[in-house]
C-alpha cells in the first residue's frame, strides 16, 4: 500500500511570552524567522509563529502559538519532546553554546545508537539536537552558530503514551510507519526511507497522568506530517475512515497550507497538511519573509484590535537576513 504522508511539515508547540520565544528559536536553536502570523481559529487574537531551516523546507518547521493566558498540563498523550537533527561531532558546540545561554540541559545521552542533548525552552518544553550524520538539508546560521552546528530541520518527536500496542497499530496501520527497534521504554518508528525527517519514537509511560489537550504554555498542540496536495490529504482521510478513526476533521484553509486532524489512541494530535500554493511567499517575498505581522484575510477587518493586543516583539536582524535592525511591530 502506498500511504500518501511522507515525513514531517510541522510542529507546533504553546509557548509563555513572545518575546521570549523568539530569542528562544533565532538565537538558542538558531532558526530563521519564516512567518509571523495569528492564530486561525477562534477570536482571541495569539501570535502564530514560525520558525525554520534555511530553506523553509517541510520538516524543519517549528511553530509556536505565544499562549500565556493559561498554563498547559504536561503529561502522557503528549509529545514529550522535539529533536532536530544536527551534524555529527557538534554536541560538544551544542553543549557549551548552551551553557553560555544559561538554558537548563541534560548530560549528553544516547538512544538508538545516537547521542543527543535534551535543554529547555523558557516555558518548560523539552528540545533536543540529536546527531545525524546522513542530513545534508541546510541549517540557517547566526553569528554563534555555523553551518557545521546548524540545525538541519527535525530528527523527529518523542511521544509519551500510557500504552503503546494502539498507538503503534495507528502508526503503522494509517500512517505507514514500520517499527525499526526498541530499547527499554522507547520504541522507533520510521516512515520511507527512515533517519532525519521520517521518525516517531513513542515512550512508554504507563503511570503518567495524562497530560491537556487544549492549549497551554508549555505543551505541544500537535505535530503535522507532510502530503504532496490536497488529494493526498483526502486519502489520507480515506484512510482513517477505513481503519475506524473516524473522529478525523474536515480539510482546513489554513492560508499558507491545508491541514486535517486526527488524534491517536494514545492521544497526541496528528495534522495532515500540504503547502498551498505560493505557501508562505504568498503574501511577501521569499526575501521579506518573518519581517512583518501577516493577517489572514478573514481578520483583516480587525487589523487595529489584534495588533493593539498583541506584546511587540522584535526579531534580530540575523533571523531574517534582511533588515539591518531588529524589526519591531
Amino acid at each position: 500500500m502506498n500511504y500518501p504522508l511522507t515525513g514531517y511539515h510541522h510542529i507546533t508547540a504553546c509557548a509563555g511570552g513572545a518575546q521570549e520565544d523568539v530569542d528562544f528559536f533565532t538565537q538558542v536553536v538558531g532558526l530563521r524567522m519564516a512567518k509571523q502570523t495569528v492564530l486561525m481559529d477562534g477570536s482571541i487574537p495569539i501570535y502564530h509563529l514560525y520558525y525554520s531551516n534555511a530553506n523553509l523546507e517541510p520538516g524543519s518547521v517549528m511553530t509556536t502559538f505565544p499562549y500565556s493566558r493559561k498554563p498547559g498540563r504536561p503529561g502522557s498523550g503528549q509529545v514529550s519532546a522535539t529533536a532536530f537533527a544536527v551534524t555529527k561531532g557538534s554536541l560538544p558546540f551544542w553543549k557549551e553554546h548552551l551553557k553560555r545561554h544559561k538554558v537548563d540541559q541534560d548530560p549528553v545521552a544516547e538512544r538508538f545508537g545516537q547521542s543527543f542533548i535534551r535543554f529547555r525552552h523558557p516555558a518548560g518544553l523539552a528540545f533536543e539536537v540529536i546527531e545525524d550524520p546522513a542530513d545534508q538539508r541546510q541549517g540557517w546560521t547566526t553569528p554563534e552558530i555555523a553551518q557545521s552546528e546548524a540545525a538541519h530541520g527535525f530528527h523527529g518527536s518523542v511521544l509519551s503514551v500510557r500504552e503503546t500496542a494502539e498507538t503503534e497499530r495507528f502508526f503503522v496501520e494509517a500512517l505507514g510507519f514500520r517499527k525499526t527497534g526498541a530499547e527499554g521504554k522507547y520504541h522507533r518508528f520510521e516512515t520511507g526511507t527512515g533517519g532525519a525527517n521520517k521518525t516517531v519514537t513513542l515512550l512508554h509511560e504507563p503511570d503518567r497522568p495524562a497530560g491537556s489537550w487544549t492549549f497551554g504554555a508549555g505543551t505541544v498542540h500537535h505535530i503535522a506530517l507532510w502530503g504532496a496536495d490536497q488529494n493526498a490529504l483526502a486519502e489520507q482521510k480515506a484512510i482513517y475512515e477505513e481503519l475506524g478513526y473516524t473522529d478525523a476533521s474536515e480539510i482546513k484553509d489554513r492560508f499558507y497550507f491545508f491541514s486535517m486532524y486526527c488524534r491517536c489512541p494514545g492521544g497526541i494530535l496528528v495534522e495532515s497538511c500540504c503547502n498551498a500554493p505560493g505557501s508562505f511567499e504568498k503574501d511577501e517575498t521569499k526575501e521579506e519573509l518573518g519581517t512583518k505581522l501577516h493577517i489572514p484575510p478573514w481578520f483583516e477587518n480587525r487589523r487595529s484590535e489584534i495588533v493593539g493586543s498583541l506584546e511587540p516583539i522584535q526579531v534580530p536582524e540575523t533571523a531574517i537576513g534582511v533588515s539591518k535592525k531588529p524589526v519591531t511591530i
